[in-house]
């Protein structure tokens, strides 16, 4: 107990020099969209529903969930969506959560598993409202979390520092061509806080190594990223995964702006590689050719971030009219509409 009460004394002092609010908060999502979003995506027991994804539930959608109530300043709903995560998804021995959750499994859970960007979004929801909202209990499970993050996911591999996407399947033990990682599970914006939750140097590694290995893996005719790459030589899409820069990647330019990464370059090839007449498309990376046009405005609102951060092109109107039908895109907008609002209102 001790040994936590430190812990959390630490954190707290880590957190406080962060830029993290702390105390009066102005909300960064307008409450019609958070209503919204909740009547599409969220039940009474605090279960995020991705409604494309066959209504399961994941640690990714809970972490997006807590997020996006952290930024409408809804304390009420965070702790409803923090209860569903903490009794239903945190029942691994090493303080990560299992990425799955099936309503229609008996068991609900069938594989136990991690998702690394899941348990990331997580720490950094409950970081932010521990510190804003003046909750220890927050703070302390976000610490906890960031803990078990840094040792069962952060790997060293080859002078790279890498976030494995899970603890199991996909380390340089567990595969021929391992390590093998997702570039879309680098989370930016949350990694300093993790970083002040668990310190290490190996988070600042992380974020670092996680640019520069974007920076080269340049697949195909249309030089974008594999959803995921093998790391056990030079960069190459990984075996046993399509060769494609698939539906996950699509937030890898959201992510880049979010935490504050503005490389004109990088934003801008990822922006046309990903573009199929201007609006953002899976692509084959072998060919180059588009798989499926992503017309929805929550898709094409990371287009829409990267063309106001690399030349101040105002969002068009589609963009700013919130009409949730499925939950990865629609989660994709608000996190673009409350970047924009807080970070450059000037694009409105």
């Amino acid at each position: 107990m001790r040994r936590w009460r430190a812990l959390l004394l630490a954190a707290t002092v880590a957190l406080a020099p962060m830029g993290l609010p702390a105390g009066a908060q102005q909300a960064m999502i307008n409450a019609g969209a958070w209503a919204a979003y909740k009547a599409k995506f969220l039940d009474a027991t605090g279960r995020i529903i991705d409604n494309g994804n066959g209504n399961i539930s994941h640690s990714e959608g809970q972490g997006y969930g807590m997020l996006l109530a952290y930024l409408a300043a809804s304390p009420a709903d965070f702790e409803q969506i923090w209860y569903f995560t903490r009794t239903e998804l945190l029942l691994r021995d090493d303080g990560l959560a299992v990425w799955k959750w099936d309503p229609d499994g008996k068991p609900h859970v069938t594989d136990t598993n991690n998702a690394s960007d899941g348990d990331m979004l997580i720490a950094y929801a409950l970081a932010l409202a521990g510190t804003t909202w003046k909750r220890n209990d927050y703070i302390l499970a976000a610490s906890r979390m960031a803990q078990a993050l840094l040792a069962e996911t952060v790997v060293h591999s080859s002078g790279h520092t890498l976030l494995l996407p899970g603890s199991e399947g996909f380390a340089a033990t567990d595969r021929e061509d391992g390590p093998v990682v997702n570039p879309s599970y680098w989370i930016y914006e949350a990694i300093p806080v993790m970083a002040a939750l668990a310190p290490s140097d190996a988070w600042q590694k992380l974020s670092d190594d996680g640019l520069a290995l974007l920076k080269r893996m340049q697949f195909g005719p249309r030089k974008l990223p594999a959803e995921w790459v093998s790391l056990s030589g030079q960069p190459q899409p990984a075996e046993g995964f399509d060769a494609e820069f698939a539906y996950n990647a699509i937030r890898i330019p959201l992510y880049l702006a979010r935490g504050g990464v503005t490389d004109k370059a990088l934003l801008t090839r990822l922006q046309q590689g990903m573009s199929q007449d201007g609006v953002p498309a899976t692509i084959d990376l072998t060919t180059g050719r588009p798989k499926t046009v992503l017309s929805d405005p929550g898709y094409r609102i990371v287009n829409d971030v990267v063309a106001c951060v690399v030349d101040g092109t105002k969002l068009p109107v589609s963009a700013l009219q919130f009409a949730p039908a499925l939950y990865y895109p629609s989660t994709l907008q608000l996190l673009g509409l409350a970047y924009i609002g807080e970070k450059h209102p000037e694009c409105l």
